[in-house]
């Protein structure tokens, strides 16, 4: 437990931004799942929709620093790839 005031702060700090981290992963992970749901069913239309917002999060994500810009990239490619493969 750390007695500097400094430290304290960075302890305090650090848990609300892993608790931040946390819900974006979360977010994350839901929409890449949404999408992969839509284009298990083949429903182009809701496929999309789902596209155009796991595309948004990921992007969010590696700016963030959540994901890394390759990783980000590879995530995109491959939603991409299973989009224009459906119907």
């Amino acid at each position: 437990m750390p007695n500097i005031k400094s430290a304290k702060k960075r302890v305090q700090l650090a848990e609300v931004r892993n608790a931040r981290n946390k819900a974006d992963k979360s977010a994350l992970k839901t929409a890449l799942k949404k999408f992969e749901a839509a284009a298990a069913e083949g429903n182009r239309t809701e496929a999309e929709g789902a596209y155009k917002v796991a595309v948004k999060i990921v992007d969010k994500s590696a700016a963030k620093g959540l994901l890394h810009k390759n990783n980000a990239a590879h995530k995109k490619s491959a939603m991409t790839t299973k989009l224009n493969s459906i119907g």
